[in-house]
């Protein structure tokens, strides 16, 4: 698969996602085979003022390569020069996210909001196209809500203003992630433009994956959510479209090693005190589904230190649970 100068070595890729997607995230995820991965979305007016704590959200380093930094905003001017900028932290592509249903991002006119104004998004794309030289694509969704699915008209407005690549989520903003993603508005999308299309929306499994990719005929396949706590899940994927077999699920012991590298990435990235709070997330997970999985969660909710947490999850403990 190719987006604009950037040669990908699979179509499987790893959805931006806000609180989730950072570096350590991605860290984890890469040795499973996502042909490219984002970072959680970054606000333009934050990067703008050059706020720390948004230039850090950004900063990709050379292992995870190639990484996305996904920008948002309503303004031409402000994504105009922030889209610039934010390739100063390592990122080979840009991408404009338009399709965020999150109230607080909707309610200021970004994210999924822009779907009720393509002119304006399509002077946002086309101001970010003109100030970047890098592969650039846009990730909206089917439209507001059932009165105003216009995703077919948005691809194109898109790709009419410089889009390398469209990714796009098969439900509305009304809908958020309720419901079942539409895959035939992914297909009409494919068909109506050139530039290649990533479908994004309920793929938890190789079969799944294969189903999107044969009916929508998509380019490409985007996981989020079902590779929270699941890195297996892009290694698994790639060899069912290679072979028709799933590969068999995590053992308990590879969970724990994978969950505990997480947990000790979150703390070296961010300090003990918040990578352990954000980890609790995370190593919540990573053990879904376990016999006797609410015990657990609480217990690991209660941790407030490095080695408390790797206390709990270690395989010794976790056997015996």
């Amino acid at each position: 698969m190719k987006i604009g100068t950037l040669n990908l070595k699979n179509n499987i890729i790893l959805a931006p996602m806000a609180g989730v997607t950072d570096k350590a995230f991605r860290l984890i995820t890469k040795p499973f085979g996502p042909a490219l991965m984002y970072t959680e979305m970054v606000s333009g007016k934050g990067l703008l003022y050059k706020n720390k704590r948004t230039e850090v959200l950004l900063e990709v380093l050379n292992f995870e390569k190639p990484t996305a930094a996904q920008i948002f905003g309503h303004e031409p001017e402000v994504m105009s020069e922030i889209a610039e900028r934010s390739l100063e932290f390592g990122a080979d592509m840009i991408d404009i996210n338009m399709g965020c249903p999150a109230p607080k991002i909707v309610n200021n006119g970004d994210g999924s909001a822009l779907m009720k104004n393509p002119e304006l998004a399509g002077k946002i794309i086309s101001a970010v196209r003109k100030s970047v030289n890098c592969p650039m694509s846009v990730k909206f969704r089917m439209g507001w809500d059932d009165d105003s699915i216009n995703a077919v008209e948005f691809a194109k407005t898109a790709e009419n203003n410089g889009a390398d690549a469209i990714t796009i989520h098969g439900r509305t903003r009304a809908q958020f992630y309720s419901g079942k993603a539409n895959l035939e508005i992914i297909k009409k999308v494919k068909e109506a433009v050139k530039i290649p299309v990533i479908g994004n929306g309920d793929v938890h499994d190789g079969k799944s994956a294969k189903y999107m990719l044969d009916y929508t005929g998509c380019d490409g396949i985007m996981i989020g959510r079902a590779a929270q706590g699941n890195p297996w899940l892009f290694s698994s994927v790639l060899h069912y479209l290679k072979t028709g077999d799933e590969l068999a699920p995590p053992t308990l012991e590879e969970r724990s090693d994978i969950a505990e590298k997480h947990l000790r990435l979150l703390v070296k990235f961010k300090g003990e005190y918040r990578g352990v709070l954000e980890g609790r997330k995370h190593m919540a997970w990573y053990f879904k589904g376990l016999c006797g999985g609410a015990k657990l969660r609480n217990l690991i909710n209660q941790c407030d230190t490095l080695e408390q947490m790797l206390d709990l999850i270690s395989y010794e403990n976790l056997r015996d649970f």
